[in-house]
């Protein structure tokens, strides 16, 4: 007999931002607008603010970016005018960089501003994110803010649920801290993060949802310093969500191996054989002794850390492995012809 799935209600999945939510409950009697042309308005201002502003480039090391001084850098803009008419524009720093994403057919250039992209771990499009941030608009108007670390699982579902895919897309081209230091009064100051802003089209933002103080299809602007990740897990299966993106194109929602109608990282039993995920991979225990010189395990390219401990210089590591038995490629827990020994 078939196991039970396990099929968590998406609502449960995502964390939203709380400026995500529309004041107003009453549903829309105007259709939205094209997107395309609203894209084409959207990159016209954006390319206007960044030609027009600068950010404050010279309070930072750029020298040494690994500089301790560099940790508590904040970006700031401002108008080239008046005595800052000689700055570099966003524009023409060597700092800016952008990428295409593609969102309901259109091609969207989403600009980001690379200050830092710090030297810790990568983060994936459906991890969790520990980071402060600060979102505003052209005119500078502040929508939403975090001083204090948050956290925001990144998975993206349209605007109305989870991050929105623009901040989602400008934040995964950082990484994160290198280490932290505990300040004794309950805060902590991270070293070598990500520190950079995302300039966001409305299609890739809130589009037609209207915020207080944004109006519908206002281009948005966030800033934000990346501190840690938490690789998320969301169907219980031991199998990270990022390697269930099997197609590797940034969506979930469109790797199904059994056909279930149940994304494979909100199902923990892949393949359709009747045995869970969790029973079809391999597991194994490092136990690292420090004070002896021993050195931690390389891992196989099939085996992931699933967590570790560390007490009087013995570190415990814990992982688990793909296994394919049969050789021919593809992994037990997506292989409906093997079973668990």
């Amino acid at each position: 007999m078939k196991l039970r799935k396990l099929v968590l209600p998406l609502i449960g999945l995502f964390m939203v931002l709380s400026s995500c939510n529309n004041d107003d409950d009453s549903p829309s009697t105007v259709p939205p607008r094209d997107k395309g042309e609203v894209y084409e308005e959207d990159l016209a201002e954006i390319e206007e603010f960044l030609s027009t502003h600068f950010f404050n480039y010279e309070d930072f090391d750029f020298n040494n970016p690994d500089n301790p001084d560099n940790d508590t850098f904040e970006i700031v803009f401002d108008t080239i005018a008046g005595v800052n008419s000689d700055k570099i524009s966003l524009m023409d720093s060597p700092q800016l960089e952008y990428k295409i994403v593609e969102d309901s057919g259109i091609d969207y250039k989403l600009y980001y501003l690379n200050v830092r992209q710090g030297g810790g771990n990568e983060i994936h499009f459906c991890d969790e994110a520990k980071l402060i941030y600060e979102g505003s608009i052209t005119t500078g108007h502040v929508f939403d803010s975090a001083v204090n670390p948050a956290s925001f699982n990144l998975i993206t579902v349209g605007s109305s649920a989870g991050v929105v895919p623009g901040f989602q897309q400008g934040v995964i081209e950082f990484k994160t801290s290198t280490s932290f230091t505990d300040n004794g009064d309950g805060t902590v100051t991270y070293h070598g993060h990500g520190i950079g802003a995302v300039f966001i089209p409305s299609g890739l933002g809130y589009f037609q949802q209207p915020l207080i103080g944004v109006p519908s299809y206002t281009p948005l602007i966030f800033k934000f310093d990346l501190y840690e990740r938490t690789l998320l897990d969301h169907d219980g299966d031991n199998i990270y969500s990022y390697l269930e993106d099997l197609n590797m194109n940034g969506d979930l929602f469109d790797d199904d191996t059994d056909g279930d109608f149940g994304p494979n990282f909100i199902d923990n039993e892949d393949d359709g054989d009747g045995y869970f995920t969790a029973d079809e991979l391999g597991y194994n225990t490092y136990v690292v002794d420090t004070n002896m010189g021993e050195t931690e395990p390389v891992l196989a390219g099939n085996e992931y850390e699933m967590s570790r401990t560390e007490e009087n210089g013995i570190i415990t590591i814990e992982t688990f492995v793909m296994l394919d038995r049969t050789g021919d490629g593809t992994p037990d827990f997506l292989d409906v012809n093997t079973i668990p020994e």
